[in-house]
């Protein structure tokens, strides 16, 4: 018997998705039910780091304002500053990011948007409840 004619010469396969942009990228997003991986937004996580890391400089004493220290490390105080509120994220919604369990439409654009300054109205302001944390 010959193997060769028990094997079809094309398989097809259907693999339900759809590509959305996020971040600036383009990225398969599966079906409603379908398992998520976590997938960290490399991004956000650099614009949290940064935020973080100049907080704790400009709490050190080590600089005397913001534009001291945006002229140091070669930023522009206005993005400086924008980035800077990330720090005032609820630590639930830093959580969510650092894990990857942000909802797709949790881009840093978005977080550079005005959002609320009491952590109470971030979830919703974020749409965290609809991120399954």
């Amino acid at each position: 018997m010959n193997r060769a004619k028990l094997v079809p010469e094309t398989v097809t396969v259907h693999i339900p998705f759809r590509v959305v942009k996020r971040g600036g990228r383009k990225e398969m997003q599966l079906p409603e039910g379908a398992a998520q991986p976590r997938r960290t937004d490399s991004t956000l996580v650099k614009a949290l780091a940064r935020a973080f890391r100049w907080k704790r400089m400009l709490e050190s004493g080590d600089f005397v304002s913001i534009s001291d220290l945006a002229d140091q490390e070669g930023i522009a105080f206005t993005y400086m500053a924008r980035i800077l509120r990330l720090t005032l994220l609820a630590p639930d919604i830093v959580e969510v990011i650092l894990d990857g369990k942000q909802v797709p439409e949790m881009t840093l654009a978005r977080l550079l948007e005005p959002f609320p300054m009491e952590w109470g109205g971030q979830g919703a302001a974020f749409e965290l409840d609809s991120a399954g944390s």
